[in-house]
């Protein structure tokens, strides 16, 4: 597979095969993924791999301490979106939660289904293996666009191996409870999750057309 294979393969993968992921290949995929560009050469990622025992623990706690409290138990350490998102932003981030109800069958009106679905984010959608991403509070913008190249390192060299990902900020609204489990240092900010995995291909939720800009959207050019 080429990069370009990777990149139009890529998305978030909401359902996951019943398949371990090998150990010795995902190691080699994130020793490989430590060469992503990072300014300064900082490197600020850091991460927390997750899978059998200790991944079915931190999704237990979750599940009987965090969840039954809804919003109530959310209490992220940064905005996951901007407050008072505007178009064409917020629309793009309505449309695609729409969207993956409707391959879903789940009504709008249909307020069980939907928190069903939220509430598969804190199974990491049954994937064999949980990365927790964090990096230290310090850090800035430049640095958190730093991890998100890592991340995308990571989850096309994922592509490469035929495995598959879905990044979840959704993590980071419960990380209060996470670090009950996991320890995670104080002074650092859990940013995301990363489920990884094998894809179900049968899946709906994993067939969906994700809708994209057109280039002339988002790229002025001058000169060209």
């Amino acid at each position: 597979m080429n990069v370009s294979e990777a990149v139009e393969t890529r998305r978030s993968v909401r359902a996951f095969l019943d398949r371990p992921v090998d150990a010795a290949l995902l190691r080699s995929i994130l020793s490989k993924a430590q060469r992503a560009p990072s300014g300064g050469n900082l490197q600020p990622w850091h991460g927390i791999v997750l899978s059998g025992e200790p991944l079915q623990r931190l999704v237990d706690h979750l599940s009987g301490e965090a969840l039954p409290q809804g919003r109530a138990g959310m209490k992220p350490e940064y905005d996951v979106y901007p407050q008072g998102l505007i178009d064409p932003y917020e629309a793009r981030r309505r449309a695609v939660g729409e969207d993956m109800y409707r391959a879903l069958d789940i009504a709008r009106d249909d307020k069980q289904g939907r928190l069903r679905q939220f509430s598969a984010n804190y199974r990491a959608f049954d994937a064999p293996v949980l990365m927790l991403v964090h990096m230290p509070k310090t850090m800035g913008p430049p640095q958190w666009a730093d991890v998100g190249m890592w991340l995308q390192t990571v989850m096309l060299l994922l592509r490469e191996a035929g495995l598959d990902s879905c990044p979840q900020e959704a993590w980071a609204v419960y990380q209060h409870y996470i670090r009950e489990c996991v320890t995670i240092p104080d002074d650092h900010v859990l940013f995301c999750g990363l489920s990884i995995g094998w894809r179900d291909p049968d899946a709906a939720v994993n067939s969906f057309a994700v809708a994209r800009a057109d280039l002339d959207e988002s790229i002025r050019f001058e000169g060209v």
